[in-house]
């Protein structure tokens, strides 16, 4: 009986348990992910201003900031989803997609989509994250469906 209690309690508290809040990892200590867009890989800096849980579905983050690509400055909303997370010894690693819409301002404004990785040691002395890494590999495509690229950006 008492094992059967225990095993109802380890359950229940994993089912209401709540994913912590980390929006400020997507902030990037106020820096851009800087990468490439294209088949002729052009410089692309994402710059994340702004990085919000959802109160309703703590795997999402809603975020907004600009995307700069040459002399081509577009404001985005969208958001970042986890779907996975694997705890590691040595590194943890967050799995997720996400989805940028820029303002609609011509041909070239667009829709980021793809997948992410997030990948840090924890350091249990100092109860800090150490190493972080985020990478965003996906797709861009122009509204009008004219343009359509690979894109891949890094956190620096």
């Amino acid at each position: 009986m008492k094992k059967l209690l225990l095993f109802l309690i380890l359950i229940s508290n994993f089912a209401w348990s709540q994913m912590p809040n980390i929006a400020n990892v997507w902030l990037n200590q106020s820096k851009p992910y800087v990468g490439t867009i294209g088949n002729e890989n052009e410089t692309i800096k994402l710059k994340v201003e702004i990085s919000e849980q959802n109160k309703k579905n703590d795997q999402e983050y809603f975020i907004s900031g600009y995307s700069v690509v040459e002399n081509n400055t577009s404001k985005y909303e969208g958001k970042i989803t986890i779907t996975k997370y694997k705890d590691g010894k040595k590194k943890s690693t967050v799995y997720g997609d996400y989805e940028l819409s820029e303002e609609n301002k011509g041909k070239h404004s667009g829709t980021f989509t793809g997948k992410f990785t997030y990948t840090f040691s924890w350091n249990k002395k100092t109860e800090k994250i150490e190493n972080p890494n985020i990478e965003l590999i996906g797709n861009w495509k122009s509204y009008d469906g004219t343009l359509d690229f690979k894109t891949k950006l890094k956190n620096h």
